[in-house]
C-alpha cells in the first residue's frame, strides 16, 4: 500500500482534526468505524485508491486527530459536521461519501442534513441498531462457523459476554474477533490484531448520541436522499450481520444493496476483488 499524505485543519472549537489521503483520481471521504478507531485500518479498501483518492477521515479523539476538550463533541451527531467542515476545507462542492461501520450512522446522519452535497453514498456493513434492529440474523451467523477450530473458545466467550451489564457489552475481545472476518487466516489475523492499537476508547464510549437525539428526524431526512446508494454486507458478517444492511437501505429510496456471501465484517480484507468489483462498478 502507498504512503498517504496527511493533512490537518483546525475545526471553529480549537480541535485539530487530520485526514489521510491515498490516491490521486476522484476523491471519495471515507468515515471509519470502531467507533472510535482510526481511519488507517480501511487500508486502500481493495485497491481502490488506483483508480480513486481515498479521503481517510481520522474523527476527532481518534488517530492524527486530537481529543477535544468538551467530549461531547465525540457523540455521531457532532461528527457528522466535521465532515461537512472536511468537506469545506478540501473545496468539494459535492462528494461521494463512504462509511463503514459506526462510520455508517455518522454518514447517513450527515446525508440527511446535507443532502444537496451528496454525489454518492456508499456504506459498508452497517448496523441497524439505532433503528431498532435487534440483529436476529446473527446467532445463525455465528453458529454457521461451528465447524472450525476456533469456535468453542469463542462460542464459551460469548456466553460470558452477554452476562456482562449492556453497557460493558459492546466492547470488542480479542476472542470474539474471528466473527468479524469470513476466514481467519494469516491475513486476517494480522488485520484483527491491529485493532487495540488503532482505537480510543474515549471516542468508543462518547459515540452514541444523547437523548435527546431525533432518529425520527433522520428517517425523514434520508428518505428524502435521492442520491444513489449502495449498501454492501458480508454474508459471514457476525458483528452486524446482513438483514441490519436490508433495513438501512429501505431507509433511502434510491438504494441498493450488495450481498458478499464470504465476506464478513471487513469485506475489503476477506473478499477483495468482489468488494472492489461492486465499488468501483458503482462510483465509475
Amino acid at each position: 500500500m502507498p504512503d498517504a499524505r496527511v493533512e490537518r485543519f483546525d475545526a471553529p472549537d480549537g480541535t485539530k482534526l487530520g485526514y489521510h489521503i491515498l490516491g490521486d483520481g476522484p476523491p471519495v471521504v471515507c468515515v471509519p468505524g470502531g467507533p472510535g478507531r482510526a481511519s488507517v485500518y480501511l487500508e486502500d479498501l481493495a485497491g481502490l485508491s488506483d483508480t480513486h483518492s481515498l479521503v481517510k477521515f481520522d474523527l476527532r479523539g481518534t488517530g492524527i486527530s486530537e481529543l477535544p476538550a468538551d467530549r461531547d463533541s465525540l457523540a455521531f451527531p457532532r461528527l457528522a459536521e466535521d465532515v461537512e467542515l472536511l468537506r469545506e476545507q478540501r473545496n468539494l462542492d459535492r462528494m461521494d461519501l463512504l462509511g463503514h461501520s459506526a462510520g455508517c450512522i455518522v454518514a447517513m446522519t450527515y446525508a440527511a442534513r446535507h443532502p444537496e452535497r451528496i454525489s454518492r453514498l456508499v456504506l459498508v456493513t452497517p448496523s441497524a441498531h439505532l433503528f431498532g434492529d435487534v440483529s436476529d440474523d446473527l446467532e445463525a451467523i455465528r453458529r454457521s462457523r461451528s465447524g472450525e477450530s476456533w469456535y468453542p473458545d469463542a462460542a464459551a466467550a460469548q456466553a460470558e459476554l452477554e452476562l456482562l451489564p449492556p453497557h460493558r457489552r459492546n466492547r470488542p475481545t480479542p476472542e470474539l474477533r474471528m466473527f468479524a472476518y469470513g476466514r481467519w487466516d494469516e491475513r486476517c489475523q494480522e488485520h484483527a490484531a491491529s485493532t487495540d492499537s488503532q482505537m480510543s476508547l474515549r471516542a468508543t464510549a462518547a459515540f452514541g448520541a444523547g437523548a435527546d437525539f431525533d432518529v425520527d428526524a433522520l428517517r425523514t431526512g434520508l428518505s428524502k436522499l435521492t442520491a444513489p446508494v449502495l449498501v454492501v454486507v458480508g454474508g459471514r458478517d457476525g458483528l452486524t450481520g446482513v438483514r441490519a444492511g436490508y433495513l438501512v437501505a429501505d431507509l433511502m429510496p434510491n438504494s441498493r444493496v450488495v450481498e458478499i456471501p464470504a465476506a464478513g465484517h471487513f469485506p475489503w480484507v476477506d473478499e477483495p476483488e468482489q468488494f472492489r468489483s461492486a465499488l468501483g462498478d458503482f462510483l465509475d
